[in-house]
């Protein structure tokens, strides 16, 4: 039996050894590492560190074909975030959600009240009935008191006075009853251009006249016609100022002018009266140019004769 202590296996681990207890006198000095232990000395066990307690299950043995290990803030997981409160509903929210509910709700009551009453009949149409006078109608009578209709749709030249007897033509002007193109009219005016501007756009249609002289006094008696949608411009020619009446029920008067006017480009004077009258789409005009003051009587008496033939 040898005192040898035995020599550890390289595959085994050594025991924790228990801790020493402290020394009673001097220390030993150590043994040279060639000396023999003797034999009253037991020889000393060697004596480990204690290990550390594991700090979790064995790692795996690393993969020949596994890369680099990877820093220490990249390997370790990202700490998780605590989760977020719930959300309370928003006020406005719940006012709309409300309102939308009870308006459905408001809706579908209503609906189903109303489907279980009994239909409402409707009351029957009341209609009055056509009445009638008891007393018969002079057919006759009753025609008279119809305005007579207008007579502006046949020819103008038939609705124009003649002239008189005695009387005689008035320069190139004719005696008798004749045509008259917005030209004419326009060139007599003071302003022409104006004038012949202002009638092709105020429904102008179609116009006729008779012209004669007697006792150095000029007459001339005029029928202008306008386009049915502008009948109102014939009344507002007819409606000039200080006009006396010269027949009942005339749209018109007549006036005469005490002053003298002059002719366009002479020296020569006149004295003026008319006579307008509106009758439908026609006007009516009569107009006396003497070298003394007109007789206001003569422009009456003209007048009523043209508008009796009108009428």
């Amino acid at each position: 039996m040898t005192t040898e202590p035995a020599e550890p296996s390289p595959g085994a681990a050594p025991a924790p050894a228990a801790p020493a207890a402290p020394p009673a006198g001097p220390p030993t000095p150590a043994a040279s590492p060639w000396a023999a232990p003797s034999a009253e000395t037991p020889a000393a066990a060697p004596t480990a560190a204690p290990a550390a307690p594991p700090a979790g299950p064995p790692a795996p043995p690393a993969s020949p074909w596994a890369g680099p290990p990877l820093a220490p803030d990249l390997a370790a997981p990202a700490p998780e975030q605590a989760p977020r409160a719930p959300r309370r509903p928003r006020p406005v929210l719940l006012t709309v959600c409300g309102l939308v509910l009870g308006t459905l709700a408001g809706g579908g009551v209503g609906y189903a009240v109303q489907a279980q009453r009994p239909p409402t009949p409707l009351p029957p149409l009341q209609v009055a009935r056509p009445s009638y006078p008891a007393v018969v109608v002079d057919p006759t009578a009753f025609a008279a008191e119809q305005p007579r209709p207008l007579a502006i749709d046949g020819d103008l030249l038939k609705l124009l006075m003649s002239a008189p007897q005695g009387s005689g033509p008035w320069g190139d002007y004719p005696d008798k009853p004749s045509w008259v193109s917005v030209g004419e009219l326009a060139e007599r005016a003071g302003n022409s251009v104006r004038e012949f501007k202002d009638l092709n756009s105020r429904g102008f249609r179609r116009a006729a006249e008779v012209d004669w002289k007697k006792d150095d006094v000029k007459y001339r008696v005029s029928l202008i016609q306008y386009a049915p949608e502008n009948a109102s411009e014939a009344k507002l020619r007819a409606s000039l100022s200080h006009l006396l009446s010269f027949a009942d029920g005339a749209n018109g008067g007549y006036k005469v002018e005490d002053q003298p006017s002059r002719w366009a480009e002479t020296t020569d004077q006149y004295y003026y009266g008319v006579a307008v009258a509106q009758r439908g789409t026609v006007l009516m005009s009569v107009e006396v140019f003497g070298t003394k003051p007109v007789n206001p009587d003569v422009v009456k008496d003209l007048a009523k004769q043209q508008w009796e033939r009108l009428a």
